[in-house]
């Protein structure tokens, strides 16, 4: 590790210390050439899959915009940051659990609408409306009309199965 202060790369570790989260290591480093003292920080490389759009394009995970789409759909809604930053951590590990190299974006978008669905439906149905295209109050009516149905077989004691949306 490069000394910020004389440049020197030599130095030894005098302290190491585990953060809260347990996802960073704080190191406390002196320099061997002038002596000071320097903090450094070590954390395990993620390695997130890449997405295979549905024109075919392949581009990198990208957990700001995933965010975004999803804060942007519970805008003043009563849904947390940390709640959704908590899900979006759940998603992330998914991924790295898996192992796959290359995840369909339609995979990500339907974690996401089957999440928001359990949140708040105005979320839900926000985000159902960029992520399904809807291009008139026609296809909201439609989604509007199975959310409101599954709500009633709920309701009766139903249950509905994950491949009753739409």
């Amino acid at each position: 590790m490069k000394c910020p202060y004389c440049g020197s790369f030599n130095n030894k570790v005098v302290d190491s210390r585990l953060s809260k989260e347990g996802q960073l290591i704080r190191r406390r480093r002196e320099c061997e050439g002038c002596e000071k003292r320097f903090t450094t920080y070590e954390k395990v490389e993620e390695i997130h899959p890449v997405v295979i759009k549905k024109d075919g394009r392949r581009e990198r995970y990208d957990r700001e915009k995933v965010a975004e789409g999803i804060y942007r759909a519970c805008r003043k809604r009563p849904i947390s940051v940390e709640t959704i930053d908590a899900f979006l951590d759940s998603l992330e590990q998914t991924f790295q659990d898996s192992g796959r190299k290359e995840i369909a974006s339609v995979e990500i978008g339907e974690r996401i609408m089957h999440q928001l669905h359990e949140w708040d439906d105005v979320a839900y149905v926000r985000f159902a409306s960029v992520y399904r295209q809807f291009q008139d109050t026609s296809d909201f009516m439609l989604e509007l009309k199975e959310l409101l149905e599954r709500k009633k077989r709920v309701k009766k004691g139903g249950r509905v199965k994950k491949t009753e949306t739409r």
